[in-house]
């Protein structure tokens, strides 16, 4: 074999490895997936301490913590992310329950789509929220500024704030019904 045929096979070699690495995620929208499940977004939020302020439009209108008089159920979540899909009966089942007592917000938190392999919209969301048949406001953030105040790295992300403006809870994952109407409980009282 001559350095002729050695230079053009290692310049083909590469050329194929290139294209396979800029093809790899396209054919295999999980590796994106996977990635952004890391959620490696960490909020200023602080347990015990003040929350951060926010506003954002929702489908049931403007959501401004400011002007909350009621204590406030906030959900960070992902549309493409499975335990934020399955999380949704059990936030449904609360905001049933407390509606009336407690403002309860779920807020985008994802730059990736509900496809898994293109940028969050307000499409992914609206197809979230009637897919899911969410009855609780549900707010889309392209900027996702209430993430970087709120998300703990994970998804969902779960936030109680009292009516002083007090973070009282966080947590992430997919949380049982009893567990989170326990620390609804514990700010109405």
């Amino acid at each position: 074999m001559n350095a002729r045929t050695l230079a053009i096979g290692t310049v083909l070699l590469l050329a194929l490895i290139a294209i396979g690495a800029i093809l790899w995620p396209r054919f295999h929208p999980s590796h994106q997936l996977e990635e952004a499940t890391l959620a490696p977004t960490v909020g200023k939020a602080v347990l015990g301490k003040t929350a951060p302020q926010f506003s954002v439009p929702t489908t049931a209108g403007l959501f401004d913590l400011q002007k909350q008089t009621q204590p406030v159920f906030l959900e960070l979540f992902a549309s493409w992310c499975p335990h934020c899909q399955h999380e949704t009966a059990v936030i449904n089942k609360l905001y049933d329950a407390y509606h009336s007592r407690i403002a309860f917000v779920a807020v985008s938190a994802s730059d990736t789509g509900m496809d898994g392999t293109s940028p969050e919209s307000e499409n992914d969301v609206y197809n979230f929220t009637k897919r899911f048949h969410t009855q609780y406001p549900v707010a889309f953030d392209g900027l996702e500024y209430v993430s970087s105040l709120y998300l703990q790295g994970a998804y969902p992300t779960i936030v109680v704030i009292d009516r002083n403006k007090k973070i009282t809870y966080m947590n992430t994952g997919e949380l049982s019904y009893a567990d989170l109407a326990a620390q609804l409980d514990k700010v109405l009282k």
